[in-house]
């Protein structure tokens, strides 16, 4: 059985809206880029507004959800995809996230 590293496990929920962050390390045969990861930005018992995530790697490939479409996205690395999920949830939400070090 493949073992998994946490790298970040923590969830924030401010006004109305919740971010949700894991991602782990893995030689998991499901996940070959060696990343398990799920990157969620939603409304409190609501919609997902964006979320990327490798739940189906082996499948379908990394993807990016948000209310009105999923996308196939190329993985460019869990630093700057990690990054572009801050970026991109400070201009979807009205919040002002305290980001984890």
């Amino acid at each position: 059985m493949a073992s998994y590293t946490t790298i970040a496990d923590w969830q924030d929920v401010e006004d109305g809206y919740v971010v949700d962050v894991t991602i782990r390390q893995t030689e998991h045969k499901k996940n070959p880029g060696g990343w398990d990861y799920s990157l969620h930005l939603g409304e409190v018992g609501g919609e997902t507004i964006l979320r990327y995530d490798n739940a189906h790697e082996r499948t379908k490939g990394h993807e990016r959800h948000t209310q009105a479409d999923v996308e196939i996205i190329a993985f460019p690395g869990m630093l700057a995809l990690y990054d572009r999920f801050k970026r991109e949830t400070e201009e979807m939400s009205p919040v002002s996230w305290d980001w984890p070090e």
